[in-house]
């Protein structure tokens, strides 16, 4: 229920991927919900859609990319290039709107950790600000300790170190150990250390995550950094469906919930890889057949470009859709809550991007992991191996391990079990969310840290 309005503005800023707006855009919603006027200052490139969201004012500032810049699949290098050029621009945008009489006076900026070009433009305006972290904690912990793990020998990973245990990272591996395919080897390592240092000089992190489900990391990173943390999440279980509008870049075809309304319970496999994750032809034929040869139902999300340069269905094998009988439903995007919560849904074939894993945690739905890069691997892993809601494929994936991983989450005794374990998981995330537990709490303890830090320069102040 919304509360009273507190004559207060936050200016977001949302990373311009979609695995991040989301997130940021169901913060705002829950900022809103708790009185707050909200702002959304963005790039051009990826913009969201001010009209699902009538009730946020929206505020572009130029990123200055180019054409062939922002259509870039190195989302590693396009952020770098936002953060390279994106200071003068915003700069700008926050004065006006700092200036501006008809608004609310703006308390504090938000920003998506990855943006960390933000701090020196808020320390300019004496701006406090807020860092929203949109992956988990425990990924982040690994994040925070890369000069270690360099110092370590660690990084950067070798490929026939794979086996090797993490000594301070237990249970990880050096195979768990985040990493992203880039022209630069560097580029990735040097990003991360800058995140973390900016984001120790923010003045709090909010994280879509929830004390029960991290709390070892939580405790961690509270003792390395000095600043105060606040776990609220997960953010898309605050509000009601019908206070929420729809958060994605692309469409999703709704015709996989009639079909999903005519399988058994338990029954079918959820296949997605989130919007930016790319396989190979050969993985994805593989994939296929195992799908096939698992004898399950199963809705596959097949994205344009899921296999680079791919317009949709030419990479399938020929004749794979005719052979299911009825068997398989391919989209080209779905509707992931609606997906999830369907009693039809008996697993997740996932990527492991940390929207796509804690929504499964939330919807106690069992999950088959396939990480492809960065934070992805160490999410895996906590499924698998900590929480134990999940079984990981092999990273050379062939059909017959597809196959045999199918069955022994949808089938077998072993299935029943991590079933089991993924809704007391579930009943966890529903009970943080209610009065006096965990995000509840540390809601209110973020609207009290926002009330006592805010800027206190009246807005109507004109700054050169």
């Amino acid at each position: 229920m919304e509360r009273e309005r507190k004559g207060l503005s936050l200016v977001l800023i949302p990373s311009p991927l979609q695995g991040h707006i989301a997130p940021l855009l169901e913060l705002a919603n829950i900022l809103y919900c708790s009185g707050f006027s909200i702002i959304i200052s963005h790039t051009l490139f990826n913009s969201p859609n001010p009209s699902a969201y009538p009730h946020f004012t929206f505020v572009p500032f130029s990123d200055e990319l180019s054409q062939s810049e922002a259509s870039t699949s190195d989302p590693l290098h396009l952020t770098n290039l936002i953060n390279l050029r994106c200071a003068h621009p915003l700069s700008r945008c926050l004065s006006h709107l700092l200036s501006d009489p008809s608004l609310d006076p703006i308390a504090c900026l938000i920003s998506d950790a990855a943006l960390h070009f933000t701090r020196s433009v808020c320390d300019s305006l004496h701006l406090p600000r807020l860092v929203l972290r949109t992956g988990g904690a425990s990924s982040f912990l690994v994040f925070s300790l890369f000069p270690l793990l360099r110092s370590r020998g660690y990084l950067p990973i070798e490929e026939s170190r794979g086996e090797e245990a993490v000594a301070e990272l237990p249970p990880l591996k050096v195979k768990d150990l985040p990493k992203i395919e880039t022209k630069d080897p560097e580029a990735f390592y040097e990003f991360v250390c800058r995140m973390v240092d900016e984001l120790k000089l923010s003045s709090g992190v909010i994280w879509n995550t929830f004390e029960e489900l991290e709390s070892y990391a939580l405790e961690k990173l509270t003792l390395e950094f000095s600043i105060p943390i606040y776990p609220i999440g997960p953010f898309h279980k605050h509000l009601t469906s019908g206070s929420l509008a729809s958060t994605a870049l692309m469409t999703p075809d709704e015709s996989c919930i009639p079909w999903l309304d005519t399988q058994e319970p338990n029954s079918v496999v959820y296949v997605s890889f989130g919007s930016i994750a790319a396989i190979t032809q050969t993985q994805l034929v593989e994939m296929a057949w195992g799908l096939a040869n698992s004898k399950q139902a199963f809705l596959w999300v097949l994205r344009p470009g899921l296999v680079p340069g791919s317009q949709w269905l030419e990479p399938l094998p020929d004749g794979f859709i005719e052979s299911l009988g009825g068997r398989g439903h391919v989209v080209k995007w779905a509707p992931q809550g609606q997906v999830l919560s369907h009693p039809a849904v008996g697993a997740f074939w996932t990527h492991n991007g940390w929207n796509s894993t804690l929504e499964s945690v939330c919807e106690g739905v069992p999950m088959i992991c396939m990480p492809c890069f960065a934070d992805q691997k160490v999410n895996a892993k906590y499924v698998s191996d900590v929480w134990k809601v999940g079984i990981q494929l092999p990273n050379e994936l062939q059909r017959g391990e597809v196959e045999q991983a199918i069955q022994r989450i949808m089938v077998e005794d072993e299935g029943k079990a991590i079933r089991e374990r993924a809704l007391q998981l579930k009943e966890k995330a529903d009970l943080c969310l209610q009065q006096g537990g965990s995000s509840r709490r540390s809601l209110d303890r973020l609207i009290t840290h926002i009330f006592s830090s805010r800027r206190q320069t009246h807005p109507s102040e004109k700054r050169e």
